[in-house]
């Protein structure tokens, strides 16, 4: 029998998970757009044997930024200064399918797979973002099906455009004069729904072929796509049962699409408070709570919920029953995972502020270690 072997992914948030964790004593606000600052966090996830570093990004301003950093570097030109500063740890990127164009794209992530000798992974995401919409001049933003539907043919175009060039196809002999074998680059001729695409690629070959497919959706559609295209999948659960759950639905529907099952890492998130003992990780979470911003936290919740909570005592019972479940939300994985929540703890609004505020949709490590021990003992294969 093999040996199974354990995965580990570092999320780098500019200042922290927590919403308020650049209030505290000891953040490091002041590097936030410190190059170096990304390269020794880096240089310390290789030393510990991490597998790779991976940033989130979205193509619009986060409504909460008055309250808390969330803004962030362009994540591809982030990970070019990283790989500089690193040898072997992977470096995943996210990047829209909905906001972005294919052969744009196939160049950035060729170029940092070419930079960082073939370390480059794509975290493909639709952007669930309404507010990117008036960044790129569209009349409204596309629904979640619609952009699933572009997401797959963009996924086709852009993977033959790293395979226009055949890996042979760079000679760069300065003897014979040829630097490229024109007869194994290749025009890919793309004509579809959402593009038209002539190709080849102005770069050749990347490294490992292509960068290695991250995803992150839990919805339907989000589900089926990274059963077909995705090697490694970025999700969240707050029990063993849910999380058990959507291991098994990858799995079966990976052979469906005639893909190994062996072939995904499933890789669930949490958020720690570390210090060397319990006690000292209780007080730093509690130490991080009290800094949470009322109306931040509203704001977190209106967006995960649709519910506007500007009145209602913080102490008191979360209003379940004002949440429209059939309306459409920008997010129905989180909005499920929060009406979850809502529904097995019965939580007051504080007590749903403190338990999202350290991870959002993680599941905190914690205090909650002791009661789900399982979860934080989260299997990867």
């Amino acid at each position: 029998m093999s040996k199974r072997q354990l995965s580990l992914n570092f999320f780098i948030y500019p200042d922290g998970h927590h919403e308020a964790a650049w209030r505290h004593q000891a953040s490091t606000t002041s590097r936030i757009l410190d190059v170096t600052y990304y390269q020794e966090l880096a240089q310390r996830a290789e030393a510990y044997k991490f597998d790779a570093v991976f940033f989130a990004d979205g193509p619009a301003l986060a409504d909460n930024v008055r309250y808390a950093q969330r803004f962030r570097l362009e994540p591809i030109t982030l990970l070019t200064a990283i790989a500089s500063a690193t040898k072997r740890i992977g470096l995943i990127a996210t990047a829209s399918t909905t906001y972005t164009e294919p052969y744009n794209l196939a160049r950035l992530f060729a170029s940092l797979d070419h930079i960082s000798g073939g370390r480059a992974g794509w975290n493909i995401v639709t952007t669930s973002t309404p507010q990117a919409t008036q960044n790129f001049g569209l009349p409204e933003h596309p629904p979640h099906h619609e952009r699933y539907e572009r997401a797959r043919e963009y996924l086709d175009v852009i993977t033959r455009l790293w395979d226009s060039w055949e890996d042979d196809a760079l000679v760069n002999d300065p003897v014979s004069g040829i630097f490229a074998d024109t007869n194994k680059i290749h025009t890919i001729d793309h004509i579809g729904m959402h593009f038209r695409v002539r190709g080849p690629l102005n770069v050749s070959r990347p490294p490992q072929g292509r960068p290695v497919y991250v995803q992150a959706g839990s919805s339907d559609d989000g589900r089926a796509f990274a059963a077909r295209f995705a090697e490694a999948i970025f999700t969240a659960h707050q029990t063993l049962a849910s999380a058990q759950a959507f291991y098994a639905d990858i799995k079966r529907q990976a052979r469906a699409f005639d893909r190994s099952p062996d072939q995904i890492k499933i890789l669930p998130g949490i958020s720690p408070f570390m210090a060397s003992t319990q006690v000292e990780a209780d007080r730093l979470q509690e130490e991080f709570n009290a800094l949470i911003q009322p109306e931040f936290s509203r704001t977190q919740l209106r967006q995960m919920t649709g519910l506007d909570l500007a009145g209602f005592d913080l102490d008191g019972p979360f209003p379940r029953h004002l949440i429209d479940t059939s309306a459409a939300h920008g997010v129905a994985s989180r909005f499920k995972l929060v009406v979850d929540i809502i529904d097995r703890e019965k939580p007051t609004i504080r007590q749903l502020v403190q338990r999202l505020a350290g991870a959002r949709d993680r599941r905190p490590a914690g205090k909650d270690r002791r009661q789900h021990p399982d979860l934080v003992r989260e299997w990867s294969g």
